[in-house]
């Protein structure tokens, strides 16, 4: 089961690092989750160098996919031959855009007829891509997922987990990276953002090892 952050030049933090940590809390030998960058190495928006972990090419793959944001986000989208790179079907993964990252999603035409969350900034650039932003922060439809904000990183985590493994993994993924004395109602609000979102008519993404 390979879940992949995509995480490009400028990649903010927050967005593909907290849900980096919050999916590896899912301890099955089948799980491996992954940093993949179209490049060998990505430099963040503040500095933070990190290397790439898979290919766009096995992100493309993968059972789940998190589009990762960053100061670049409108760059990507620019480049034809790396968005053409990005070869997604919903009917076969799970497929999540973190801010900016839905902006990505829109161009790659998964979003269409779909309202979508995305944060403050990319809101005027998804909505001249032709999709409706919600003032929420996490909506998804069918086996495709959408964020606004950067702690809103392990909602998507979270609804990745409970579609592949289970709400308990989800739950207790949660209920480990919550501070302490706020845990219950931590995961409380964070499974009251996604549990409206697990109920589908989809067929179920394939849970065979890559």
């Amino acid at each position: 089961m390979h879940i992949a952050i995509l995480t490009f030049e400028g990649y903010n933090e927050l967005d593909s690092l907290i849900a980096l940590g919050v999916l590896n809390r899912v301890k099955k030998s089948d799980w491996r989750v992954s940093i993949a960058c179209p490049a060998p190495r990505v430099r963040s928006m503040n500095g933070v160098v990190i290397e790439s972990m898979a290919t766009l090419a096995e992100a493309s793959a993968a059972e789940a996919v998190i589009v990762g944001s960053g100061m670049q986000t409108r760059e990507v989208v620019a480049d034809g031959a790396l968005m053409a790179q990005m070869q997604f079907d919903p009917s076969r993964q799970l497929l999540a855009g973190q801010c900016s990252g839905t902006l990505v999603l829109a161009k790659l035409g998964l979003l269409d007829g779909v309202p979508a969350c995305t944060d403050l900034t990319t809101k005027p650039w998804v909505k001249a891509a032709g999709v409706d932003v919600l003032n929420q922060p996490l909506f998804a439809k069918g086996n495709v997922a959408t964020a606004g904000g950067c702690l809103a990183s392990h909602y998507l985590a979270a609804w990745i987990i409970a579609r592949l493994v289970g709400i308990d993994a989800a739950e207790e993924a949660l209920h480990y990276v919550a501070p302490v004395g706020e845990k219950d109602e931590y995961v409380t609000r964070a499974m009251r953002n996604i549990t409206p979102y697990l109920a589908v008519d989809t067929a179920p993404v394939a849970t065979g090892a890559h």
